[in-house]
């Protein structure tokens, strides 16, 4: 069981400290480069859950931080000295952040993955770096697709700080201000959106997304209202499609979708291809990978194609 969660078959790359090169690579290394030191010991189970996390995120910064381990068993004098020096390192899994040759900050036990990142990008930032844009991105939008409106926002203006003019960091944040029901935030976004970038088609994207929420907002409201017209008029193509709006507007993605594919099941040509249209929209505004565009354009498929 050891073995299956801990494999061997990974040896990790991180380069290795001890008595006779800690002063040169870390404390000498650092005046230039900010240094991770990771204090581990082979028997510690909390140090190999650490020690893989740690390792993948100092790699995402491309260089611009050095990570090197030592190993507390096989260098007790050299700890002993640290600890007297007030290093808490007694306890293990320890990672202390060296910058211009003095210790910056620590991380103490086994961190979440978000902890550890905003670890490294606190010394990233002491140091006057930031995590490279690309990397930024990818943990951008993966913050958004699991809900994590905050921390996604954050990256995001993250991005934009570096690249002011980056279509899918603006785009993401307009998504972001969407996701947490914001209008006023998501109009402000969209108002700032350079105009050097605004027909990209992320940022147009994004914009769609943005008149989609706002339409379905407006109409929010009025569900019952047209649920109660739809009573009497079940085949008015135009009161489905307002209803299905609304719908989306209150995040009732499934049954939005629903709405418009009853339309189109009904009368392929005409009707159907306004509400197909619309459905679209939907589609773009929620993004292709959402579990409600995939289970909606199965259906759509079938549709079509039956």
């Amino acid at each position: 069981m050891t073995e299956a969660l801990f494999p061997s078959s990974s040896p990790s790359r991180t380069m290795e400290v001890d008595q006779s090169n800690f002063m040169e690579q870390v404390v000498e290394a650092s005046r230039n480069t900010p240094v991770l030191v990771e204090f581990w010991a082979a028997s510690s189970a909390s140090c190999k859950k650490l020690s893989p996390v740690l390792e993948k995120l100092v790699q995402t910064t491309e260089g611009r931080v050095k990570l090197v381990r030592l190993d507390v068993t096989a260098n007790r004098p050299l700890v002993s000295q640290l600890v007297q020096m007030g290093l808490p390192i007694q306890s293990i899994p320890v990672v202390v952040a060296f910058w211009q040759g003095q210790v910056r900050d620590l991380l103490q036990g086994v961190q979440p993955e978000s902890g550890i990142r905003a670890f490294i990008e606190q010394l990233l930032k002491d140091s006057g770096q930031a995590m490279p844009v690309a990397e930024q991105l990818k943990m951008a939008d993966s913050a958004l697709k699991e809900g994590e409106l905050a921390e996604a926002t954050n990256l995001y203006a993250a991005v934009l700080e570096s690249e002011p003019e980056h279509p899918a960091g603006w785009a993401g944040l307009i998504r972001c201000m969407i996701a947490m029901d914001d209008p006023e935030g998501a109009e402000e976004a969209a108002s700032q959106v350079p105009e050097s970038i605004g027909g990209e088609p992320l940022i147009t994207s994004a914009l769609s997304s943005l008149k989609l929420y706002q339409e379905g907002r407006d109409s929010a409201g009025r569900i019952d209202e047209i649920r109660q017209k739809l009573e009497q008029s079940p085949d008015d193509a135009a009161l489905q499609t307002e209803l299905a709006k609304a719908l989306n507007g209150t995040g009732q993605r499934e049954e939005a979708a629903q709405r418009l594919l009853d339309i189109i099941a009904r009368d392929r040509e005409g009707a159907g291809q306004a509400a197909r249209a619309e459905l679209l929209k939907f589609f773009e505004a929620w993004g292709m990978a959402d579990p409600a565009t995939l289970a909606a354009r199965r259906k759509l498929s079938s549709l079509l194609f039956s």
